[in-house]
Order: structure tokens, then sequence, then C-alpha cells
């Protein structure tokens, strides 16, 4: 199997950005939209500067912004969770002839789980739930079709995200935040099965 992208994928991976913050301009002001926005133009995680931007802004909770500097601060530990729990399902899925093969193909899943945590942060800090986009998440779908990316496998490890990611937290602030990572899960859940 080889590692070359087709063209057809090189078109669908700049349109396959999965968060917006459209349906923000009701309750953040443009100053604290732009913030996200410029952080995920970078496909970087909020700063602490971004993060203390925000504190200024009185509606946003300041659990919400501890969360995602915790969760930030987490994200490599996070994802090697989450990657422990799909080899753990699929032992041979990075081996030869395995859907991850060959190991940039297995590269490009786990920056997928980081850029997921990454996704789920910005909904967390802006306490909004609502921080995909549809025609984001389209292009993602037909990106993963055509790349033959295993769903299932991508599933469990947004799951296996949640999973981590919670833990770190009592239990009644996982009851919290447990809906931003289930919002993400239920989108990919929609996903064509490849």
């Amino acid at each position: 199997m080889t590692t070359q992208l087709t063209e057809t994928a090189k078109q669908l991976i700049p349109k396959a950005r999965i968060v917006s913050f459209k349906t923000w301009e009701e309750v953040l002001s443009t100053e604290v939209i732009q913030l996200f926005q410029m952080a995920d133009d970078e496909s970087r995680y909020l700063t602490d500067d971004d993060l203390q931007t925000l504190k200024k802004y009185a509606k946003i909770p300041n659990f919400s912004l501890e969360t995602a500097s915790l969760l930030r601060d987490s994200a490599a530990e996070i994802v090697d969770e989450a990657r422990g729990k799909v080899l753990a399902k699929y032992p041979n899925i990075t081996a030869e002839g395995g859907d991850l093969y060959p190991p940039a193909r297995a590269e490009a899943c786990w920056r997928d789980f980081w850029h997921f945590l990454r996704c789920i942060t910005y909904g967390i800090a802006g306490d909004r739930t609502d921080f995909t986009s549809a025609e984001g998440l389209h292009y993602m779908n037909l990106l993963y079709q055509e790349l033959l990316v295993p769903l299932s496998a991508m599933v469990l490890g947004l799951e296996a995200i949640k999973t981590a990611s919670l833990k770190r937290f009592p239990d009644e602030k996982q009851t919290e935040l447990a809906p931003y990572f289930d919002h993400l899960v239920s989108k990919l859940q929609q996903f064509s099965n490849c």
C-alpha cells in the first residue's frame, strides 16, 4: 500500500476543517471568535495568553478555560492512551496489510486524534458544544472514504480520548464535559463506513 496521496485526497484535505464558530456569533464577540479562529487556522491549541484573553470575557466560566488548559497540557498522554486502546482492540491494524499500514498511515491517525482533542477544547473553552462545521465534516467523511480510513478504529479512538480526558476530572465535572466529546463522537459515527 502506498503513502502517496491521490489528487482527490489533496483537494479534500483543506476542505476537511471540522470546526466552525458561526453559531457562536449570537453569544460571543467578534474579537473572541477571531481568537478561536486564529488558533484553528494555525492548527494549534489555545495558548495561555489566549486563555487569559478569554478570561476577561465574563460569560465563559473559569472551569471551561482551566479544562481547556489541562487537556492541552495532557494532549500527548491522552492521545497515547487512545492509541493504546485502538492497538489493544485491533492488534494487527498497524502490521503489514493492516488498515493503518504503512507507519505514515498510523501517524496520520494519531495526528487526527490530537486534532480531535484540539477541536473539543475549543468547544469547552467557548462553553459551546456546537463547535463543528457540517460542511467540514462532510469533506472529512469524503476524505476518510478516499483514504480508506478504518472508521471503527477512529470512533473507538475518539471514545478513548473522551475516557482518557474525563478521568482527569471529578465525577460531577465529567458529566458536565461529556457532551463536548459526545458531539464529535456522534458526528464521526454518522460517517459512511469504508
